[in-house]
């Protein structure tokens, strides 16, 4: 049994330039394998094809070369089938001002040919806190609300498979953080999420799989935590007794900073040297230490490393 919920292999999208201007490579060659039951982040600055790659999964947009399964369906060949394993959640708050949100996903559900008695309109209402509001033109909606809006939308047929592009973008903290409560019950049921975010904070905290995309190619694409060692650099912060106007002698074979004239800032990194190596350096510098503290790597220090290599 195939255990890949999202298959992408040699994917390549080229824009056509209008009226003499050159062509647009958007993906170049990306190979990508989202796990069932995993929840993954799609991260990658403006326009390095993380919607271009969500548009094509979707039917949105065709691709130049390469293959794509959902739910071992290609999208080629087996269309309906893979359109039917997956549902997404636009970036864009694209919505008929004139339609009630029960009227809105009646609508979707029989796009989808889910029979009258199978549909969860007012169960998938409740869930995402608009029940009260299923009855009202969708014009009268505030953005957060047509947010979720777009989340039941997208759930009406069940898809194993959710998509979230940029779900949160323009939210406040209360309802990003009502989202991914929801977002998470849908993952504690077996549903494969696939997230982008600029939010990086919430790809480290959510997802169990990071892939980084710039300029149309996958830099990198492993297990969070295996990322987030990717850089085993951390920095060393001492605040001192003593007031300095520059770098001691014994500290200069370090990457050393002076933040204040009595606060040092060292970069250590396994290879280059240990905290022991610091203090020994800093004691034989006649230095009182008064504080210490670590700063560890995160998710942006990576993502500015991986993304900024490539301007």
């Amino acid at each position: 049994m195939n255990d890949a919920a999202i298959e992408i292999s040699g994917l390549r999208k080229v824009y056509k330039g209008q009226k003499g201007a050159p062509d647009k490579l958007a993906l170049n060659n990306i190979d990508l394998t989202i796990p069932k039951g995993s929840m993954f982040g799609l991260l990658g600055p403006n326009g390095a094809g993380k919607s271009t790659t969500i548009n094509i999964l979707a039917g949105l947009v065709n691709k130049t070369a390469g293959s794509a399964k959902i739910w071992g369906f290609d999208i080629d060949k087996n269309p309906r089938n893979a359109s039917a394993n997956i549902g997404v959640v636009p970036q864009e708050l694209m919505f008929d001002a004139f339609f009630t949100p029960r009227e809105m996903l009646e609508v979707q559900a029989g796009m989808y040919g889910v029979a009258k008695d199978d549909r969860k309109t007012d169960e998938l209402l409740k869930a995402v806190h608009l029940y009260d509001k299923a009855d009202a033109y969708s014009r009268t909606l505030s953005g957060g609300m047509k947010r979720r809006l777009l989340v039941a939308k997208a759930l009406v047929h069940t898809p194993p498979i959710l998509i979230l592009d940029e779900p949160t973008a323009g939210v406040d903290i209360e309802l990003r953080q009502q989202l991914w409560e929801y977002v998470r019950e849908l993952h504690a049921r077996g549903t494969t999420i696939v997230l982008t975010t600029h939010y990086l904070e919430e790809a480290e905290e959510l997802c169990d799989t990071i892939a980084i995309i710039n300029h149309g190619e996958v830099v990198a694409c492993e297990p969070t935590e295996q990322l987030l060692k990717r850089i085993d650099e951390k920095e060393i912060v001492i605040d001192i007794a003593e007031t300095l106007s520059e770098i001691p002698d014994s500290l200069k074979e370090f990457k050393s900073d002076l933040k204040t004239p009595s606060k040092l800032a060292v970069q250590i990194s396994q290879e280059s040297a240990n905290v022991a190596q610091v203090l020994a350096a800093v004691q034989k510098a006649d230095l009182t230490i008064q504080d210490i503290s670590t700063n560890e790597t995160d998710l942006e220090d990576i993502f500015l490393q991986l993304t900024s290599s490539k301007q």
